[in-house]
């Protein structure tokens, strides 16, 4: 699974044919307020009765009732009831959510527009909405402010707007102990139709997986540069590089994309909800490598014996030792009882990914990002970049303000540097573990500054104000997130490839 990525509504521009659903609007408090009045104003002219008429028939002044038609007043239920008898009505047809009519459902939009954050920005006197405005002007007011709603959100996403996008899954994450029993499911289904009953997942039986669904497979040396994959739905096929990358397994690359076509989705409809799907077809892909079963046979007998390891677990079932630590998170909570974090680190120090349900303290910020903050330095995620044996597995104690915790890392190296893949316990859990017997301790006041983050007071009074470096610049940071339904990836280059490939 992946555990960050982008946040910002935005247009599914044309890789779905699908049309926007008038239904959605800038504000949602409103939105029940408007329909219900501009529903009372049809039915009482369909009834061709005036205000006054009205008025008269549910005992409120004229002046009340232009309020609710416009938006403007909530009904109680007494007031709701009174108008659906005088409009003879049921309570539910007059809080029907479909307008009454083409001109309602403009009317409806356009006061939507006209109430919410977009069309405040523009600094423009509102319009009045009224049976003299003609049609075509409201359907060309409200066609000028969908397209330019869809330009705006076309733009990139600001990095904190990612942040907090990221923050709300984990948080969903968290709640749920990482474990989603639909994907499993579905997982399992996949594997019963290919009559697969153990061992590592061979890339032949991946094979099998997708032709079962229908698809065939094609490896080409001009898979679009800003992708894994591409499936072709029309003529149900999934191109996949010949060249074999390094920093990705090709048996999870293909099985995320047949996990878009298992799980359903459409085209995302912003940031957190490409990242949503990423997290699915990632733990769909994982729960097909690791099955739920198998893996669950293999933690319990490890359990049994006080042995867990994350890399018996990635040795028994072929995988990378980042995809074993993140099934080991999908499970532990759920069925071995163990609360449970892992982070991946960069050797600068930064934290790329993380998850926890245990209570540690992960560094994070305003939004309740933890991606992009330093680890703190006496953390096992930073002291095994500097343990001598790379091979091994390097466990360490941490004492830290919310508690002791013991965790396990590894480090990897792939095109972006070295990093480090570590998975913690609280205390109380440590006893199920191999590697509890180190005596590797370290204490953590994060996050007090004086823990890690300012230099020790000798150091800084001799050399503060005579230092000056030459920062690296991460230029990245300055980058703002890439545009797209599928950010970063190029519409056109998608297209013009699928064109070329159907016609071979």
């Amino acid at each position: 699974m992946q555990f960050f990525a982008y946040s910002q509504e935005m247009s599914p521009v044309s890789w779905s044919r699908e049309v926007a659903s008038p239904s959605s609007s800038p504000t949602s408090p409103e939105l029940d307020v408007i329909s219900l009045g501009r529903r009372v104003r049809h039915l009482r002219k369909q009834a061709g009765l005036t205000l006054d008429d009205l008025s008269a028939a549910v005992g409120t002044a004229p002046s009340q009732l232009s309020l609710i038609e416009n938006g403007k007043r909530e009904p109680k239920l007494g007031l709701l009831q009174h108008l659906a008898s005088a409009l003879n009505v049921s309570i539910d047809q007059l809080l029907g959510a479909e307008p009454p009519s083409r001109r309602a459902a403009l009317e409806i939009e356009l006061e939507r527009y006209q109430r919410g954050p977009l069309y405040e920005s523009l600094n423009l006197p509102k319009i009045r909405i009224s049976s003299r405005l003609p049609l075509e002007v409201l359907e060309a007011q409200v066609g000028l402010l969908q397209e330019l709603e869809r330009k705006l959100n076309e733009q990139a996403a600001t990095p904190e707007e990612a942040r907090r996008a990221n923050g709300e899954l984990r948080a969903m994450m968290r709640e749920r102990g990482n474990y989603f029993p639909e994907y499993e499911a579905e997982a399992q289904k996949v594997l019963k139709g290919v009559g697969y009953t153990s061992g590592p997942l061979s890339q032949h039986v991946i094979a099998d997986i997708a032709e079962n669904l229908g698809f065939s497979l094609h490896h080409v040396s001009d898979l679009p540069h800003s992708t894994r994959s591409v499936t072709d739905l029309k003529n149900r096929r999934i191109y996949l590089t010949q060249n074999q990358r390094q920093d990705h397994d090709p048996r999870s690359v293909l099985l995320q994309a047949l996990g878009h076509y298992v799980l359903g989705h459409g085209t995302p409809k912003n940031y957190g909800d490409f990242l949503a799907q990423r997290v699915a077809t990632n733990y769909f892909a994982a729960a097909l490598l690791l099955p739920e079963q198998a893996t669950l046979d293999f933690l319990l007998k490890a359990k049994a014996a006080k042995e867990i390891a994350v890399e018996d677990i990635r040795d028994a079932f072929a995988v990378s030792y980042e995809t074993a630590a993140h099934r080991f998170t999908n499970l532990a909570t759920q069925h071995l009882g163990i609360t449970t974090h892992f982070q991946k680190t960069h050797q600068s120090g930064i934290i790329y990914k993380a998850y926890e349900n245990d209570g540690v303290a992960f560094p994070q910020d305003h939004t309740g990002a933890i991606e992009g903050q330093p680890s703190c330095k006496a953390w096992t995620s930073r002291a095994v970049f500097d343990v001598p044996d790379k091979f091994s597995a390097y466990s360490q104690y941490t004492d830290t303000p919310s508690g002791t915790y013991w965790c396990t890392a590894r480090t990897e190296r792939s095109a972006a540097g070295e990093f480090s893949l570590s998975i913690g316990v609280p205390y109380q859990h440590v006893k199920w573990f191999r590697g509890r017997e180190t005596t590797a301790r370290a204490t953590s006041n994060c996050p007090d500054p004086n823990c890690c983050k300012r230099p020790p007071a000798e150091l800084a009074n001799e050399w503060a104000g005579n230092a000056w470096p030459s920062a690296r610049a991460h230029s990245h940071l300055l980058a703002a997130m890439p545009p797209g339904a599928f950010p970063g990836v190029d519409e056109t280059e998608v297209y013009s490839f699928l064109a070329a490939h159907s016609a071979r």
